[in-house]
């Protein structure tokens, strides 16, 4: 029941999303504009107020950090190899390398708020503000590489530092960081106006998920989709649960990472790999297999 009861709504708004695209209820449109204000807008702020509402003495989990950045460190590594041994095109490398090691940052939220409430959104929100602007360097780098260029230490460095002061959800979980250590408290307007606002957060950005997953590219991609959903969806769960053995997280961080390390793949692969010329079929192809597959190690994960 538990499963059911966490999984079986998230699935269902994706669904949702999907069959309102079918219809013609939603258009691109209507799904970029409302992905901008989740992203942009809504997201941060729920990062702020639920970070901010927690109290000092929780701590933060430097294990689970340290877990997560290897963890994408590893599935990097993992998809260099692999790009090598299969023999993986230049113009598919960086939909395949960015499809084994991102995200999706909203699934995430959803199913650790319902699971874990507001402690693991503090674990799960800080644990994103550290590895994101990472996965941006590793992203852009693979990109470029296999495009024919060669960036040097210093262009990933200052794409690092832009990835780090202008990610506005990496601004959500400092400004909300910094707000739980001060004495302030957020009064009840305030906290009522919050609780409005993130109230449609996630909701709206799974259905925008949902209305953006495309089956162009699925049939002639499926063996490399399959591939790439086998690094991010069995290697990267498998080995998140020994990395957070090993650097000792227990409780809501440990349920926090698990479900971290078990997530689809971002739907933003396929914008990144639009803009840096690379193959957006295999792109929309590695999302809908490892967003439809997902549920795999999600349930593993949830059990453990």
């Amino acid at each position: 029941m538990l499963i059911l009861n966490t999984l079986f709504p998230l699935f269902i708004l994706l669904l949702l999303g999907r069959i309102l695209k079918s219809s013609g209820m939603t258009d691109p449109r209507f799904l970029a504009m409302s992905d901008r204000l989740v992203y942009y807008v809504f997201f941060p702020v729920m990062l702020f107020w639920k970070i901010g509402t927690s109290t000092p003495d929780q701590g933060v989990s430097a294990g689970l950090c340290l877990a997560g950045l290897s963890g994408v460190f590893l599935a990097f590594a993992a998809s260099l190899a692999a790009i090598r041994y299969f023999k993986i095109s230049a113009f598919q490398a960086g939909s395949f390398c960015q499809a084994c090691f991102r995200f999706n940052t909203y699934i995430g939220m959803a199913l650790v708020l319902t699971v874990l409430g507001e402690d693991g959104v503090r674990h799960f929100g800080i644990l994103a503000g550290v590895v994101i602007p990472v996965i941006n360097v590793l992203s852009v780098s693979v990109l470029v590489w296999y495009s024919g260029g060669n960036p040097s230490i210093r262009e990933n460095l200052k794409y690092f530092v832009r990835a780090l002061v202008s990610n506005p959800l990496i601004i959500g979980c400092v400004a909300g960081f910094l707000f739980s250590r001060s004495d302030l408290v957020f009064p009840v307007f305030v906290q009522n106006t919050f609780s409005l606002m993130t109230s449609v957060t996630l909701p709206l950005a799974l259905i925008s998920i949902g209305g953006s997953l495309r089956f162009k590219g699925l049939a002639d991609h499926a063996g490399v989709s399959l591939l790439a959903a086998g690094i991010k969806l069995l290697l990267l769960p498998l080995s998140g649960f020994l990395l957070l053995k090993g650097f000792q997280v227990t409780g809501t961080a440990f349920t926090a990472g698990m479900i971290f390390f078990s997530l689809p793949t971002s739907t933003a692969i396929y914008v990144l790999s639009g803009q840096l010329n690379s193959d957006t079929d295999l792109a929309s192809g590695a999302i809908m297999v490892s967003t439809l597959l997902s549920f795999i190690p999600l349930t593993l994960s949830l059990l453990i």
